[in-house]
Order: structure tokens, then C-alpha cells, then sequence
């Protein structure tokens, strides 16, 4: 099998070819379809990733490949079946072992890039907007980051809600894509004053922030008395430091979420909010923005393509 694997961090990941590993109890092997890239990766090539693999590791945390075969005592999925996994490390290579029961066979539509890009970014999304902010009909939202890989899908959950979607992006292209997710009112990144472009258009109930920065203060100051802001990531590099005042005085809750957090401690709340995700697109109702497609060979390529942030969407990985 062919793997990208770290050896050091702040170095190049390097293409290796490993021997095949046969699955152990509670484990099935998968020919691996299909890896979705996320911001985690790249935190991962230098080591600042909150659950950063022991070194050496093979890149790739979510991935969509087929059942070839099954460890002891593992009743399943069956060989043959397609299946979707969040693994953490392992989906950029041809083949893998994985946990069973981290495996999500795929509705008979969604082709093997779609799922390679679903799990993170969909599971993110709707368990942030719905079990942390609960998220209501007729309340306004505004995406920061609404093209990204993330950002978009928040946009699209947040409309299916029943929300009033403020979409924030640079520039107009980006700006188009988050107004086909679903969005209902967009806002140039780039402009001067957010915060006064946010308080014109009547203030804001949640805020769902992938980006931080300077970004996450406007949208601070523009929220409705009782609002609630999602710290889910810090893409352009800087934490926020936030001001305790602003939230006494207008009784606000900064709310975090990390996605892969509750496998740890309630799995069952991640469990059945993808089961409601993959239910959604058996119904038509979610469509994944794969911004760029890249094959195995040209992985390292794709990772780049996403760390410069030249693409919307997600970045997938297919293999040969």
C-alpha cells in the first residue's frame, strides 16, 4: 500500500510504501476511495493540532473507501460495503485498517469524494448550530468564512433551520457560492466596518466563527442581547481575546465546540447527529461544495491548495 506519512514535524509529509496490515478484533480493511483534506491537517504537519497522532502517521482524518475485509470476531459491514470513516490519521493512502464501528455505509447517491468530504464538516456545522446553540426559526445567523469548507455548510444547515443566513466571505466569487449554499444577505470580508454593515442589517442571534481574528470582535459587538457565538476554529491564525465586559453587559455566551471531542465523552450525541446529516442528503437537502479534486500523486499539492486557501469548499483527495 501507498501512504503519506510525517516523520518530523515542520517537515514535507513523504510518500512510503507499506506493507498491507490485516485488521485486527473489531476492525475492518478498506480500499480507500477518497480522503477529504481539513485545517486540522495542516495544523498537524507542525504539531500544533489539539489531538496530534504520535509520529510517524499517515495524513488524511476522514475518508470513504470499501470493506475488503474483516478482523475476528468483527461482524461488519459487510465485504463490499461503502463506507465513510472519521479515523483521525490513515485516509491518505491506498488502503487502511479502521474501527468498525467508526464506519457509516453511504447512501446508494453519494459518490465516495462526497463522502470523503462530509462527515467534518456537515457533523460540525449542525452539531455546533444545533446541540450548542440551538439554533432557532426566524433567528438571524452570520458565517464568518462562508466559502471555506466548513463555512459553507454551516450556511447550508443553518437555512434548512429555518434561520435568516448572513453569509461573510472576500470577495464576489466567494461571496456567489455562499449565496447558492443558501445564504440571504451577504457581506463583503474585505469591507471596512463589519460591525456597522452587521448592526444595518438589524444585529445578529448566532455567530458561527472558523476564521477568528479581528473578525470574531465585530460580530462580538454586533450581536442581540442573549446572543451566541460559535468559536469553532482560528483559521486565520489569531486566537481572539474576548472582552468579559461585552458579554455581561448584553448577556452573551461565547460557546466552543471541537467536533471530535464527544467521541471521547458522548458519542451518542455526534452518532445521531450525522445519522440526521446523512438522512438530509438521502432526502436531497444537502449538497457538498467540493471546491477542488486532486489525485493520490499530487496530495501534498492539495494540502498546499488548502493552507493558501484558493479554493471554496473542500479539498479531496482521490485514489488511484
Amino acid at each position: 500500500m501507498d501512504a503519506l506519512q510525517l516523520d518530523a514535524f515542520d517537515q514535507p509529509p513523504r510518500l512510503r510504501n507499506l506493507p498491507l496490515r490485516q485488521p485486527g478484533p473489531g476492525e475492518v480493511a478498506l480500499r480507500i476511495a477518497a480522503c477529504g483534506l481539513n485545517f486540522a491537517d495542516l495544523l498537524m504537519l507542525e504539531g500544533k493540532y489539539q489531538d496530534c497522532p504520535a509520529l510517524p502517521f499517515t495524513l488524511g482524518m476522514e475518508l470513504a473507501g470499501t470493506v475488503e475485509a474483516l478482523g475476528p470476531d468483527t461482524p461488519g459491514p459487510a465485504i463490499g460495503t461503502r463506507v465513510a470513516v472519521f479515523a483521525g490519521q490513515g485516509g491518505l493512502a491506498t488502503h487502511g485498517c479502521f474501527a468498525a464501528d467508526r464506519c457509516i455505509p453511504l447512501p446508494e447517491a453519494m459518490s465516495f469524494a462526497q463522502a470523503a468530504a462530509f462527515q467534518i464538516a456537515y457533523g460540525t456545522s449542525h452539531l455546533a448550530l444545533d446541540h450548542r446553540a440551538r439554533l432557532q426559526p426566524g433567528e438571524t445567523l452570520l458565517v464568518l468564512g462562508a466559502a471555506g469548507g466548513v463555512g459553507l455548510t454551516a450556511v447550508e444547515i443553518g437555512k434548512r433551520m429555518g434561520a435568516r443566513v448572513i453569509a461573510s466571505a472576500r470577495g464576489a466569487d466567494r461571496l456567489a457560492v455562499a449565496k447558492a449554499a443558501g445564504a440571504d444577505l451577504l457581506i463583503d470580508s474585505g469591507a471596512p466596518d463589519l460591525r456597522a454593515a452587521l448592526k444595518s442589517l438589524g444585529g445578529v442571534d448566532v455567530v458561527y466563527d472558523a476564521v477568528g481574528g479581528d473578525a470574531f470582535l465585530d460580530a462580538l459587538r454586533a450581536c442581540k442581547p442573549e446572543g451566541r457565538l460559535l468559536s469553532i476554529g482560528f483559521a486565520s491564525g489569531k486566537v481572539p481575546q474576548i472582552p468579559a465586559n461585552l458579554l455581561l453587559v448584553k448577556n452573551l455566551s461565547v460557546i466552543g465546540l471541537y467536533w471530535g471531542g464527544y467521541l471521547k465523552f458522548r458519542p451518542e450525541v455526534l452518532t445521531q447527529s450525522l445519522a440526521t446529516l446523512f438522512q438530509w442528503f438521502a432526502e436531497g437537502s444537502l449538497a457538498p461544495h467540493i471546491g477542488a479534486t486532486l489525485p493520490f500523486a499530487r496530495a501534498p499539492e492539495a494540502l498546499e491548495l488548502l493552507r493558501s486557501r484558493q479554493t471554496t469548499g473542500k479539498v479531496v483527495v482521490t485514489m488511484p
